[in-house]
Order: C-alpha cells, then structure tokens, then sequence
C-alpha cells in the first residue's frame, strides 16, 4: 500500500511539471506536430483535431479528409457556378426544359389574355361602352370582387377538381366572357346613332381595321374636338357644341342632347340608356368569375410544383419574370390597340379572346394532372424515353469534369 501511494504521488509530480513546463511554451504547434496529431487518428477524427488546434492556436485550417477525397457533383457544381452556367446546367437537363417551358407558357397566357387591362383600365372600359364618368368608377371598383369570389372558389376546388381541370374550365369561360365583351362594344357601336352630316375635320380618323369614316356617335365621339348631337357630328367641347350654323340646325342651341367623349345614349337618343353597355358588365363580371376561378391562381400553383430541387429557385424566377414582362407589355399597349386608329376596344378584346382560345388548345395537350401527386411523381411526369435521369447523386470526376452526360 505504502509502495502504491508513492507511486501515485510521483505520477501526479510528473504530471504537475509538465503542465508547467507546456505553459512556458510557445503559443503554436509546428507542422510537423500537426502532421504526427493528424496521423494518429483515424478519418474524420483526424481532420477535426486538427481544425481544432489550428483554430485554438490561430493557424489556417487544413482541408478535412472529407473534402478532398469526394468528388463533386452536378448539384454542387449548379450551386457553385455563375447564373449562366447554372441557366446552362438547367436547360440542358430535357425535363426541367419541358417543365420550363410549361410553367413559363401558363405565366404569358395568364396575362396575355388581359386580365391586367381589365382590372387597371375597368373604368376607361366601361366609359368607352357608354358610362358617365362617375358611374364608371363605381362599377370597376364593384366588378373587380367577381375575381375575388372567383379566388375564393378556386381554394376549395383546387384538391378536389385538380389544376388541369380548373386551369382547362377557366380560360374555356374566359374566352367565351372575351368574346362577349369584344361583340357587346361592336353592337354598341352600331347601336349608338347613326350619322346624318359630319363637318369640321370630323367625317373621317386614321383607322387600321376599319375605314375611318365617321358613321355612328360612337365613332365621332372617339375624335378629339367633337361630339355627337341629333345625327351631327360637328365641332365642340364637353360642355357643349360650338355657335355654328350647323350646330343651330340640328342641336337648335339645345345642349341636353350633345354627346362628347362617349355615346351613353341607344339610336341617337341622350336619354336612353344603351343596352349593349349593360350587356358589356355582365360579359366583365362573368370574364373576371372565372379567371378568378382558375387562371388567376392555378399558374402560380402549378409553378411551385413541376420543377426539380435543384432547379426550383430559378425556374420560379424566369416564370414570375415571364408574368411581369407580360403584365407589362399589355397594360402599356392596351390604350394604344384598343384606339379606333389600330384595333378599336372589340378588336382589343378580340385579340385577348383568340390568345386566350390557343392556351386552351395548347394547356389541352400539354397540361398535366399534378393533383395527388408527389415532387417525385410530378417530376416524371416530364421525362421521356432515352432522357437522361435526375442530376442529383451523379459524380463528377476531381476535375469538374461529368462522368455521365446530361
């Protein structure tokens, strides 16, 4: 016992002297001390002892074990590599290509069939079908809650109908609802009045699809400077028409019945309400119903679903880039195409109409059920024969270099 008690007092001794003696030391281990630590542990172990005393001691850490022995991978390179390497990567993989081209598609028919003219131009719409100004106003404000019901419909239907069924149904009713609007502008155009005598520069307007020659108040009151007035389409301004002999023939220098800006009356008459302008509200409320329903929601859905992890971040980008670039392209065109110099407000909305008409055609036979389904099920909705498989686990070789081709 004595023996052992010794021996213990000794070992602590020892123990003592070298921890003394290890805090006159220098505050840093060499290279060599760093190598020999490294060697006598294994792995994973090894690399992080000697991150560990590089860091306490305020050298640079060495690469770990696990670092430099992996190799990389085409997830990694996607990450690692400029925009247009990653946009390279992307596009070269066949099936993140199709959804691309499917989500970015929904994105330019969403707004290509109009749905922005109409929620920032409801009022100039409805002036141009024959409103006042005020009554205008208010109907826009009321009629853009027909998308909001559309919206709220769509949440309870989206799980149950599924996306294809609901993108299909809307733009089948918007495309009907576009086509209302387009012949409810026609009709009140032709309904307006007709027009006895136009004088003072207002017989004729430059007109592309059209011949410009003034034929009804809806035509005259498209031209600055003149207005409508008992079959006249002579020279005036909004409170009335100008002292001309013409103007004392048919308006007898009564102004209850001149018409400047818009046509509110049906055959000539001021005070008659025209029924094509009613017409147009409802083909509006019914148009904003069911883009609401599925076109106003279902792209944006279906975006968040159809692309692969790794390529998700930017697909989304360039499809919501496609929607703004839409979105702004036909808010700043609308006023100009629905002039009665290019395409008049039915030609406008015609247009919409026919865009509307061949997203349907092309969703028919390129749309995909995605309700249900898994991010890997969805995934292969988009592969074809002879396709290479998904990028993610594939190795690159230590130079960057694919060992399998995308």
């Amino acid at each position: 016992l004595y023996n052992m008690h010794q021996a213990d007092e000794t070992t602590s001794l020892a123990s003592s002297s070298s921890s003394s003696s290890s805090k006159g030391s220098l505050p840093y281990e060499s290279d060599s001390s760093l190598e020999s630590r490294s060697n006598s542990l294994d792995g994973d172990a090894a690399s992080q002892q000697t991150a560990s005393t590089a860091g306490r001691w305020g050298l640079p850490k060495l690469p770990s074990h696990s670092s430099t022995n992996n190799k990389r991978h085409p997830g990694n390179a996607f990450d690692d590599g400029n925009a247009f390497v990653r946009l390279y990567i992307m596009l070269s993989h066949a099936p993140t290509r199709r959804a691309l081209m499917l989500g970015c598609g929904l994105m330019a028919v969403q707004q290509f069939s109009g749905i922005n003219t109409v929620m920032y131009y409801a009022a100039s719409i409805y002036e141009m079908c024959g409103f006042e100004e005020v009554t205008a106003v208010w109907l826009s404000g009321f009629t853009a809650l027909a998308q909001v019901a559309g919206i709220i419909i769509s949440i309870f239907l989206v799980d149950r109908a599924g996306r294809r069924t609901l993108v299909l149904y809307s733009l089948g009713f918007v495309t009907l609802s576009l086509a209302g609007l387009a012949a409810s502008f026609y009709l009140s155009r032709v309904t307006s009045g007709h027009v006895e005598l136009a004088v003072d520069g207002c017989q004729i307007q430059p007109a592309t699809i059209w011949d410009g020659v003034t034929a009804y108040c809806y035509d005259c009151a498209s031209i600055p400077g003149c207005g409508y007035c008992s079959g006249a389409c002579i020279a005036g301004n909004v409170t009335g028409p100008f002292d001309t002999p013409e103007a004392q023939e048919f308006c007898g220098g009564n102004s209850d019945d001149w018409q400047y800006s818009t046509c509110s009356g049906g055959n000539g008459d001021s005070s008659a309400k025209n029924p094509f302008g009613l017409l147009s509200v409802v083909f509006m409320v019914l148009y904003l119903l069911a883009f609401g329903i599925g076109m106003g929601g279902m792209p944006w859905t279906i975006n968040s679903e159809i692309y692969p992890m790794q390529f998700r971040s930017m697909a989304v980008s360039l499809s919501t880039a496609t929607n703004w670039i839409g979105n702004l392209v036909v808010s700043a065109t609308f006023l100009s195409i629905s002039s009665p110099k290019a395409l008049t407000a039915y030609g406008a909305f015609g247009l919409y109409g026919s865009v509307a008409l061949a997203g349907f055609v092309w969703l028919f036979w390129q749309l995909p059920e995605t309700k249900g389904l898994s991010l890997e099920e969805i995934e292969a909705l988009f592969q074809r024969p002879g396709d290479a498989t998904l990028l993610d686990g594939e190795d690159y070789d230590d130079d960057g270099d694919e060992e399998n081709e995308l």
